[in-house]
């Protein structure tokens, strides 16, 4: 079995769909919703890559075991302009993307994500561990508005002129 999303399980990335505000999730930290997909700036940062995105399908999906080719495509296609976005407007040098099924994969949240890195030269991004505290709305804003400002996307809208 490749399902381990617990009965009753309220998935925190619907519920930011849906319009849902935590202190570790708002819907101002979206940065691009299309048809099928939406990116956001995530919560849980790494030492040296602040403003990391996540990108996930609007409907729900576990895993990419359960993911259908249409939902996969269209969150590729996202994945993609994020990281031309994140190119263009943090100064980094490179992007990583990176993806984790069931708990021995890494995956602890029960629906299907894209982490979409900044890169830098000498980051040791996968040597360190993510930090121990989550970054405020404010530290992530800064990031969110480079990539709605690329995206043309104002405060309060959700979907940018790359939306489909």
């Amino acid at each position: 079995m490749h399902n381990h999303e617990p009965a009753g399980y309220n998935c925190p990335f619907c519920f930011l769909l849906a319009g849902g505000e935590t202190p570790l999730d708002s819907p101002r930290d979206i940065v691009l919703r299309t048809a099928r997909a939406t990116a956001f700036t995530a919560s849980r940062w790494w030492p040296n890559n602040h403003g990391h995105v996540l990108v996930i399908p609007n409907a729900h999906h576990e895993n990419l075991y359960d993911l259908p080719s249409e939902d996969g495509h269209a969150v590729h296609d996202v994945v993609r302009e994020i990281a031309i976005a994140m190119r263009a407007t943090y100064g980094c040098g490179g992007v990583s993307t990176r993806q984790h099924n069931e708990p021995p994969g890494g995956q602890d949240v029960w629906h299907y994500h894209i982490h979409v890195f900044p890169r830098y030269g000498g980051d040791n991004l996968y040597g360190s561990r993510p930090l121990s505290e989550q970054a405020t709305g404010e530290q992530r804003w800064i990031y969110t508005d480079k990539l709605r400002d690329y995206f043309d996307l104002p405060p309060g809208r959700e979907t940018g002129s790359a939306a489909r």
